[in-house]
């Protein structure tokens, strides 16, 4: 042991030549660190002998634009660490595959020599087939080489498709974060050989299905510098500076730009520490909170005074003119599908017209086809993609009148309203009007009345609407969310309140940061969905500084 206390003496110094040593290197390289990681931070890797010795962070990133704070600092300890990985004992360097499947194929094979033979002999031997089977989950791996482990691939997968079709083959290959060359070689592997190609995103369960329900995209989410010009940021089933670790700082220099930060956490997590506020509701109650939320700002923003700004963009931006056929259902009515211009005789020469659907004119109560729905984006007559108030038939503008409630020819139908936290059916009265179609009258509303009458926002008509904020028993109201959120009714009105008048205020500058502790919760999709009615009812999604922004690592 005198060694050790050599170096470590302050006398003979010898320690100084040891740290030396441990930090020489012959060149630096950059690189980043390839583990399903999207902060993609630049690093100085520190070279000597073809080993890797330490790492440092790159400081030279790129100013996005003067109003932004610098990309600086990123990485994290996960990737710092990353280099222990490459030395590792228990990195796993060679192929290996479980002795029961190794010794059946190789006896096949000594019997057959042919590998294609020795496979299919392998699977029509019914017990031997069933040994390696049932020896899965229990170890018992051995090492062996590229050739032979290619070599039972190959025929498993010829044997596969010769027997069942190409198609029986499913696989996914490795997520392009992970490594592009290693997912893009299986992918095409799977696509060449006829099989299904799988999505990486969704098979863990990273995909938030929300997204493509909602808007027929796959997380569409802002660049981490834009929560800095966000003025209010929800949090939700996301640990930023666990999870999000080089891109953390936006989200703390985002508070000396005048953002509050409201974390909904069942647990104080890590990034509560950032917060002004912080929400403790039940696990899985998200969504409960968020249609409480929607249920104050239909009622507040929308009926009583009805923002400019809001009423405007729900108009433009969501399918809230749309019109809604109402189904008889003995003697109530049920919410069916769009009303589709193939229904009205008017519209029979319109080409795609199952798939064009129909506004009013609220200057003329004329029917008109907005621009840019489903059908134009497979139309003859190319352009009329984008969603615009202009009339595809003439390509006249038109301001899409939003609500049926002041119509002089409305009628107030019963309508049927499941509300399934409380598994109750509620009728509530919708403003609607009849409709001339192909198939005789049809009863119709828009989009935007049955959200009103589903929030339970009465706007004076009959039916089993709550009588105020305080009514527990009728969704979605501040009292029902405490049934399953623990929070108090004040907190739900006093958040409703300061997220709709800052993003009236700032034209959108609200926006949900959220992440897997929703994501792989159950009924994600359902908390997601209802966050999402928030931004859109607020005019938030599409702005800087908001939208519904989805990160898991």
């Amino acid at each position: 042991m005198g060694w050790i206390k050599d170096i470590v003496s302050p006398q003979t110094r010898k320690w100084e030549e040891f740290y030396r040593n441990r930090f020489q290197h012959d060149r630096i390289v950059r690189s980043t660190h390839g583990v399903n990681c999207t902060g993609g931070c630049s690093w100085q890797i520190h070279v000597k002998d073809g080993i890797v010795t330490w790492e440092t962070q790159q400081i030279d990133y790129p100013l996005l634009e003067d109003s932004l704070p610098p990309y600086e600092p990123r990485g994290c300890q996960r990737g710092i660490s990353y280099s222990w990985y490459l030395y590792s004992p228990l990195r796993i360097k060679y192929p290996l595959i479980r002795s029961a499947l190794i010794d059946a194929y190789r006896a096949k094979k000594r019997e057959h020599q042919d590998p294609m033979k020795a496979w299919v002999a392998l699977q029509s031997d019914e017990n031997l087939r069933r040994s390696y089977q049932k020896a899965r989950g229990k170890g018992g791996f051995r090492r062996t080489t590229w050739d032979e482990v290619n070599e039972i691939m190959a025929v498993a997968n010829l044997y596969t498709a010769k027997k069942y079709g190409p198609d029986r083959v499913t696989g996914f290959s490795p997520i392009p974060a992970m490594s592009m060359l290693s997912y893009a070689a299986g992918g095409r592997f799977l696509q060449l050989f006829g099989g299904i190609n799988l999505s990486f995103y969704d098979w863990y369960c990273d995909l938030p299905t929300a997204f493509p329900e909602i808007w027929g995209e796959q997380t569409d989410v802002c660049e981490s510098a834009d929560w800095y010009n966000s003025k209010m940021i929800a949090d939700m089933g996301a640990c930023l500076n666990m999870t999000r670790t080089p891109d953390c700082h936006f989200f703390a220099e985002s508070r000396h730009n005048g953002t509050k930060a409201v974390v909904f956490a069942p647990d104080f997590s890590q990034v509560c520490k950032y917060a002004d506020q912080w929400v403790p509701l039940h696990a899985g109650s998200d969504g409960a909170f968020w249609m409480a939320v929607s249920h104050v700002i239909l009622t507040e923003f929308h009926h009583k005074a009805k923002t400019p700004y809001f009423i405007d963009y729900v108009k433009k931006y969501t399918d809230s003119p749309f019109l809604v056929r109402l189904d008889k259902d003995g003697d109530a009515y049920t919410p069916g599908r769009l009303l589709r211009s193939s229904d009205l005789a008017q519209f029979s020469d319109v080409s795609k017209g199952d798939w064009k659907f129909i506004n009013i004119d609220a200057e003329t109560g004329e029917f008109v086809i907005p621009k840019g729905s489903s059908g134009s984006r497979w139309d003859d007559k190319q352009g009329n993609w984008n969603m615009k108030f202009e009339n595809v038939v003439n390509d006249v503008p038109y301001d899409p009148l939003l609500t049926l409630l002041d119509q002089p020819k409305k009628h107030v139908l019963s309508t049927e309203f499941t509300e399934f936290g409380l598994d109750n059916k509620r009728l509530r009265g919708v403003p609607a009007i009849t409709v001339d179609t192909v198939d005789g009258p049809v009863a119709v509303t828009t989009v935007y009345d049955l959200i009103m009458a589903q929030y339970g926002v009465s706007r004076g008509l009959e039916g089993d609407y709550p009588a105020d904020y305080s009514d527990k028993d009728a969704a979605y109201t501040p009292a029902w969310q405490e049934i399953f959120t623990g929070i108090d009714s004040k907190t739900v009105l006093q958040f409703a309140r300061e997220w709709a008048n800052t993003a009236n205020t700032t034209g959108g500058k609200c926006m949900i940061i959220i992440g897997a502790g929703i994501n792989h919760w159950y009924h994600a999709n359902l908390m997601y969905r209802a966050g999402a009615m928030a931004l859109m009812l607020s005019g938030c999604v599409g702005k800087n500084g908001g939208g519904l922004n989805h990160y898991v690592g």
